[in-house]
């Protein structure tokens, strides 16, 4: 029982304060927990799909076939493929960490982990798209280039501080 309030004291704070408030303002109460109904829903709707695509994925898709191209000896073109992957993602930021689980199990290294990160949550060409439309095209590329270059640094520099023991340590828990 300790464990589980330990673990969730964050979530059990923000639902007693919210409770709280919701005492004293009852109507600000009523709407919190419609927006936390809404946020649930939404969160439940997008992860189930992407929890089964990752699942068959997982199965379906043998290590011998990703290693190659992402692992620790892909290179230039492991980077390059990271970029394309995170850049061309279409979801939430909650949905690429258990896609860099599953791309961990398969064998990406972890620099191509970072780097495919940093291109979700930065780099993603809709929204490339939409800044060449609002900000102009000199602005939005030079986010573009800036980002990139800070994603691809890094990305390499994450994984030389992190040492090959704790590297490793990392990789045999996804390993498993």
């Amino acid at each position: 029982m300790k464990v589980l309030l330990k673990k969730w004291r964050i979530a059990i704070a923000a639902l007693l304060i919210t409770g709280v408030l919701g005492a004293v303002f009852p109507e600000a109460g009523r709407e919190a927990l419609k927006l936390l109904g809404v946020n649930i829903s939404t969160i439940i709707g997008i992860l189930v799909p992407v929890f089964i695509l990752l699942g068959l994925f997982d199965v379906w898709v043998p290590r011998e076939r990703i290693a190659p191209h992402l692992g620790e000896a892909s290179g230039i073109r492991g980077i390059v493929l990271a970029v394309l992957l995170g850049a061309s993602s279409a979801g939430p930021l909650y949905v690429a960490f258990p896609v860099a689980e599953v791309m961990l199990r398969k064998g990406t290294s972890l620099r191509n982990i970072f780097i495919f990160l940093g291109s979700w949550s930065s780099m993603r060409l809709p929204m490339v798209l939409f800044e060449i439309q609002s900000v102009g095209p000199v602005f939005a590329l030079s986010r573009f280039a800036a980002s990139l270059a800070g994603i691809l640094l890094m990305g390499v520099l994450l994984e030389r501080l992190l040492g090959l023991e704790v590297r490793q340590e990392i990789l045999e828990r996804f390993e498993k």
